[in-house]
């Protein structure tokens, strides 16, 4: 074990030295779990909890501008909410990342932030069917906007992990740098944007069968994903990056 984790400590030093080093919590897989997370949210809310998406707000505030023209002032106050609470999400991720970095000594924020979503999905798979819709609505887009804004750049690409418009964008455009000018890294970034659309729908999928099954407890699927990143990014915390936690993420 101690010679493994000397192997690890003397690649991460020889990486930094190349300026090719990521932090665990920018790795390719992180990213690819965190928008599966995304997928099973979104399909979630959509299939149990009042026909919505938590991902993003975009068709939110579409909703909202016809509820403003049509002068639907209730369906307008509605759609506030979840928007206002993916806004103070952004802004309390933003707060504690710079305030548990003074004195974060053991974990990570963005380990930290994974350990949280796990308490809080498991106690919104205990809601009962009356619970308002808007508990779990508002809940997953205020998590979904703190993970957004802390998980930013993927191995050095930015990239959103709960909802995929830019990445079906990005696929495209590489794809065509990739093919007309021959361009090796146009086509890995095309790859990579088209694996996070792939696992964008793997998650999807993998909560509408769970719905099918487990009814409003299928939100509890997403907990064996978010336990393994945890016990890995905290690995990687408390042992070959335990000197590295004042390190800061690329995006931020």
């Amino acid at each position: 074990m101690n010679n493994k984790l000397e192997k690890s400590i003397e690649t991460i030093e020889k990486d930094m030295q190349q300026k090719n080093f990521f932090l665990e919590c920018e790795k390719h897989w992180v990213f690819w779990a965190l928008i599966m997370i995304g997928g099973i949210y979104g399909a979630y809310t959509y299939t149990l909890r009042g026909g919505v998406f938590c991902n993003a707000q975009t068709a939110n505030v579409v909703l909202l501008s016809m509820a403003l023209g049509t002068r639907d002032w209730h369906q307008a106050l509605y759609l506030c909410v979840p928007i206002s609470s993916y806004f103070l999400g952004t802004i309390l991720s933003e707060i504690l990342a710079k305030r548990i970095k003074k004195y974060q000594h053991f974990l990570r924020w963005d380990t930290i932030l994974i350990g949280i979503d796990i308490f809080i999905v498991l106690a919104l798979g205990f809601l009962p069917k009356s619970a308002p819709d808007q508990i779990c609505q508002v809940t997953l887009n205020f998590l979904c906007a703190m993970q957004f804004n802390t998980f930013r750049q993927n191995e050095g690409m930015p990239m959103a992990t709960t909802f995929v418009t830019n990445h079906i964008r990005q696929t495209g455009s590489f794809f065509v740098k990739a093919i007309r000018d021959k361009d090796k890294k146009a086509a890995h970034r095309s790859k990579m944007h088209g694996a996070m659309i792939l696992f964008f729908l793997l998650g999807g999928i993998y909560s509408s069968v769970l719905c099918s099954f487990f009814g409003l407890h299928a939100i509890w699927g997403a907990i064996p994903i978010l336990f393994f990143m945890f016990i890995k990014l905290a690995y990687a915390d408390l042992t070959y990056e335990k000197d590295l936690l004042y390190k800061v993420p690329r995006g931020h």
